[in-house]
């Protein structure tokens, strides 16, 4: 990243952070819709394969329109370099292995997405590496997790569904006491709320899918290298070449040139475009969906029929403090509340016209689901209290409309249940 953009305010950024002028000036990005990369000798192809060249070879391993989608968004997140995936779970993943082997262990927050607890407690399990997870509100807990086998800490900003923040910068404390990496994912607070580095983040991850998109037109992800673990450390021998030739950038070239060419989890160029474009409008979108959701939750709190509110910007959540701090007064779109069962549950999201029930946060509409029965539907009873999810629970992803209709939407709903 060049001087004149490290100077450069964040909303600004977002929009000229890692572009450069197109074909004759276009100052969008051009979409490069091809597979491969042709060259005029055997030896200039050599040369890019044997990384004594810059080049494009195929689309897999790396295509101009997402490399500038890459670039961007290693400026958001004050990176020395990011990887664009195909989804949230592919840039996880992708990450995960880059860092563990076969005997290891991750140390994980409770506090997660569904998919990501299936991949932490099932699929890696099943390639030797196991997961502790711990309640990341209890700090203690956290310390008290690590072992000689731990080689990856790893939380979410905001909990998602259970809403709760645990403190970033003590977890990278935490990590840095014990020399190991700190990966965060900042999906539902976006580089908008939390500056992951800043707060001690090594590793930084997003389903680029949901806010940074905005609109709910393509599915990415995004791993973002912050620069500041030292992978020279005895724990990480397999980083050993990786350091020795690329120095600070040793994680994002064992991600981009084994984990991510062998599993082919891809960025596609249009994709990429599309939440290039999202990307622009994210400081806009995200002051409207953090004002609406904390109205939203003010007003399900007051309503009789709402039994429980969690959502950090509330004064009374028990996360309001550290919240504020670490997302600079703003508290993201994400909320849930409870009703007095699973029927009332779903009289309710029945009922609303305006909100939609599906299975996507981070959209310009507002957005519904009964977590339960659907992403989290699977596990059992005494998971899904881990992971803050109950059967009278409503998740509710807060748009941009107008506050007034999004109101009148719940008052209505909760009127008919």
């Amino acid at each position: 990243m060049g001087e004149k953009e490290k100077k450069l305010r964040f909303d600004t950024k977002l929009i000229h952070g890692g572009t450069s002028p197109g074909p004759s000036g276009a100052t969008k990005t051009p979409i490069v819709q091809a597979s491969a990369f042709a060259y005029d000798t055997a030896e200039e192809l050599e040369d890019i394969f044997r990384g004594r060249a810059v080049g494009q070879v195929y689309t897999r391993i790396g295509n101009p329109t997402v490399d500038t989608l890459e670039k961007r968004l290693a400026a958001i997140e004050d990176g020395i370099a990011a990887v664009a995936t195909s989804s949230g779970m592919a840039a996880i993943t992708t990450s995960v292995m880059a860092v563990v082997r076969s005997g290891d262990e991750v140390l994980s927050s409770s506090s997660l997405f569904g998919g990501t607890y299936s991949l932490f407690h099932v699929t890696l399990a099943n390639f030797g590496i196991e997961t502790r997870f711990v309640d990341p509100v209890d700090l203690a807990a956290v310390e008290a997790g690590i072992n000689d086998k731990t080689r990856l800490i790893f939380v979410e900003t905001i909990g998602n569904p259970k809403m709760d923040v645990p403190d970033i910068a003590a977890f990278a404390a935490i990590a840095k006491k014990h020399g190991i990496p700190l990966m965060v994912d900042a999906t539902v607070s976006t580089p908008y709320l939390a500056r992951s580095k800043e707060l001690g983040a090594d590793i930084v991850v997003h389903s680029t899918s949901k806010y940074i998109n905005g609109t709910a037109n393509s599915i990415g992800g995004a791993i973002i290298d912050a620069g500041s673990f030292n992978w020279q450390s005895p724990k990480f021998p397999h980083f050993e070449q990786f350091f020795r030739k690329y120095r600070s950038f040793a994680f994002t070239a064992r991600v981009r040139k084994l984990i991510h060419k062998d599993f082919g989890a891809c960025a596609a160029p249009l994709n990429s475009f599309l939440l290039g474009e999202g990307l622009e409008t994210l400081a806009l979108r995200m002051e409207r969906h953090c004002s609406n959701a904390l109205q939203v939750a003010r007003f399900l709190q007051a309503h009789e029929k709402v039994t429980w509110v969690n959502y950090p910007g509330l004064d009374d959540s028990p996360f309001y403090e550290v919240a504020k701090r670490q997302f600079n007064g703003r508290f993201g779109g994400l909320l849930t509340f409870g009703l007095t069962d699973k029927a009332a549950a779903f009289r309710v999201i029945n009922n609303l016209r305006l909100a939609k029930n599906l299975a996507n946060i981070g959209d310009t509409k507002t957005l519904v689901i009964h977590p339960a029965s659907t992403i989290c539907a699977d596990y059992t009873p005494e998971v899904k209290a881990l992971m803050g999810v109950s059967e009278e629970q409503v998740r509710v992803s807060v748009g941009i409309e107008d506050i007034e209709d999004i109101l009148e939407d719940f008052a209505a709903a909760l009127e008919e249940a």
